[in-house]
């Protein structure tokens, strides 16, 4: 039977083998009406299991009934459709060891059987699987699977370090009772800083403080869950990490989590966290909170202190954090920018950049026009279309003076390490060793141009409004070729609020269509230098908006 998906635990006994099946011997009735199951449908069962366990996509995908009303679900969520399965089981793997311990049947219609099953794992632990059975036409094929998972243990691949907590928070404060995952970028007294890579971790040594960004959590009531991973050195939006493994996307199954703040943005979209403590240099907490239906903030730049972070592009590096809701997010911010006020209360304008927009893929595009029309129509906001030049002219002064950075604060460990780097990330650092100083000076020359004509354009209080993303998450399947052409449409929006150095808040406000099923993609508000706080309040006034 189908195998749970809880995400890609690191746990010895959980890689996949062989496994013997150990269906019932006897036959198996429906106790209602003493009917048997027919012969054919525990063979068909049996066959199952075991292409289950030698991770046979081909047999998988026979298995299944072919078709758009195919349904499989999980803790994870709903995939509806055969290639929406398909897609999801072509990127988990097989299943642990295991062997059907109960099995119950009842007949449900000529040539239907529920079947209901406990399946006992050689490691430890038990799990629930319900599937709906048909005759297609003269195969038995599953219509319908919903799977229980025996109680997750550490996932490895969302976590690096978990307590209960780790770091207690202030016995009192507005904070009290959130319990946050801390990226591992990011400071933790006791801990060392693995930067998602585990050749980094052996040489780093235990931190002896909390980064500031950790210390005002805690001095407001919150405890420090645990370190979550991220993807190798920060240098990635993808959520991939070749050591690691990729985690859970909270919102869509089978689909990537976003990076490089992949960790805490699983955990707080699984409900294993309330707030993630993140880094945003070129989106990595606006882009796992759009990937995954969260509420994700990346600060002014230099507001919120950064010592105790590791660095990888310090014109661009800020602190962010991701929220399941905007309530919490507004409770963090208003404990951990003390300063911050609520903004003007005038009427709100919102700016759209034509060149965002037509970047964006078409359900995207689609999904935010619908989205901008509810907010004139309900809000009476002023909305208008403004024009910030070609976004390639963004993308290459940030992505040069972010290489020539990144290879600056990195560049000796990477050539000390030449084999310690994961795909992309290794490629990117490739491309950044050959910066020139004149490449950087020119681009440092053309950043401060495109950083003063988006300040101006939110001089007068207005707000930018764009697609956070240009799609919903793509597939854990994609190749590298996919995941590169999505990386650069991204950070050609991403680096509009990246080089003003300005605060920007993803709203879970759009869900879209996608091959893995209805997807969220966030809506980013951008606002001048200090305006964190009342993008919330804004983001918060027009999350309702259809």
């Amino acid at each position: 039977m189908t195998a749970p998906s809880a995400g890609p635990v690191v746990d010895p006994v959980d890689t996949p083998v062989d496994t013997p099946v150990d269906t019932p011997a006897d036959p198996v009735v429906d106790p209602r009406t003493g009917e048997t199951v027919p012969a054919a449908l525990l063979v068909a069962l049996d066959a199952y299991e075991a292409a289950l366990a030698a991770d046979d996509l081909v047999a998988l995908d026979d298995a299944f009934v072919a078709g758009p009303g195919t349904l499989r679900g999980d803790a994870a969520g709903l995939l509806v459709g055969h290639d929406a399965i398909r897609a999801f089981r072509s990127a988990r793997g097989g299943v642990a060891p295991r062997r059907t311990a109960r099995l119950e049947a009842r007949r449900l219609a000529p040539g239907t059987w529920l079947l209901v099953g406990v399946s006992a794992y050689a490691g430890g632990g038990s799990g629930l699987q319900t599937q709906v059975w048909t005759d297609d036409d003269g195969t038995w094929r599953v219509l319908a699977a919903h799977v229980t998972g025996r109680p997750a243990a550490l996932d490895r691949a969302v976590w690096r370090v978990v307590g209960d907590p780790l770091h207690a928070g202030a016995a009192t404060g507005p904070l009290a009772g959130l319990h946050v995952a801390v990226k591992d970028v990011v400071a933790v007294a006791g801990h060392p800083v693995g930067a998602g890579n585990p050749a980094w971790l052996r040489g780093a040594s235990p931190e002896r403080a909390h980064a500031p960004a950790v210390a005002d959590l805690l001095d407001g009531g919150a405890s420090v869950r645990g370190i979550a991973r991220t993807d190798e050195l920060a240098y990635s939006i993808a959520g991939v990490n070749a050591h690691h493994g990729t985690p859970v996307n909270g919102a869509v199954p089978g689909a990537l989590p976003g990076g490089s703040s992949s960790g805490p943005a699983s955990a707080v979209a699984t409900g294993q966290a309330d707030v993630g403590l993140a880094t945003d240099t070129a989106g990595s907490v606006r882009v796992p909170a759009s990937y995954q239906g969260l509420w994700g903030l990346r600060t002014t730049h230099g507001l919120v202190p950064r010592e105790g972070v590791l660095p990888l592009a310090p014109s661009f590096d800020t602190v962010g954090w991701l929220t399941r809701d905007g309530a919490t997010l507004e409770a963090v911010v208003r404990w951990c920018l003390p300063g911050a006020t609520d903004g003007t209360g005038g009427p709100l304008r919102l700016r759209v950049p034509a060149e965002a927009l037509a970047v964006a893929e078409p359900g995207t595009r689609a999904a935010f026009t619908a989205w901008l029309d509810g907010v004139r129509d309900g809000h009476g906001v002023v909305v208008e279309t403004v024009e910030v030049g070609p976004l390639d002219h963004w993308l290459d002064a940030f992505r040069t003076v972010q290489g020539a950075e990144a290879w600056r604060a990195h560049g000796a460990w990477v050539t000390a390490q030449p084999h310690a780097l994961g795909p992309g990330v290794r490629e990117r650092f490739a491309v950044a060793a050959t910066i020139t100083s004149a490449d950087e000076a020119a681009a440092r020359a053309a950043a401060e141009v495109l950083r003063d004509r988006v300040r101006a354009l939110v001089a007068d209080d207005a707000l930018l409004v764009l697609p956070t993303a240009p799609g919903p998450a793509p597939s854990r399947t994609a190749d590298a070729e996919t995941l590169e052409a999505v990386r650069g449409a991204t950070l050609r929006t991403t680096a509009l609020a990246g080089l003003g150095g300005l605060p920007a808040l993803s709203v879970p406000a759009l869900v879209v269509p996608s091959p893995l099923g209805p997807a969220p993609v966030g809506v980013s508000l951008v606002g001048p230098p200090g305006s964190d706080l009342a993008l919330v309040g804004h983001g918060r006034a027009l999350a309702g908006v259809p």
